[in-house]
């Protein structure tokens, strides 16, 4: 779970854009680098050495 105040200013490392929580996935969605970041234990991991591509579907969606 992320703290909504947190979420608000947190952007991607590597574009500078907003993320989204995922709650489902667990992760931070940022759809301008294609990238979504783990959430471990309530901390977000914004390394974009952890970060995973999102997929073609999830880019659309």
């Amino acid at each position: 779970m992320i703290d909504d105040k947190l979420l608000s200013i947190l952007v991607c490392p590597v574009s500078k854009a907003p993320v989204e929580y995922d709650r489902e996935k667990e992760e931070l969605v940022c759809k301008a680098s294609g990238l979504a970041y783990p959430v471990r234990d309530g901390i977000p991991v914004m390394l974009e050495s952890e970060a995973r591509q999102l997929t073609a579907d999830e880019k659309l969606g």
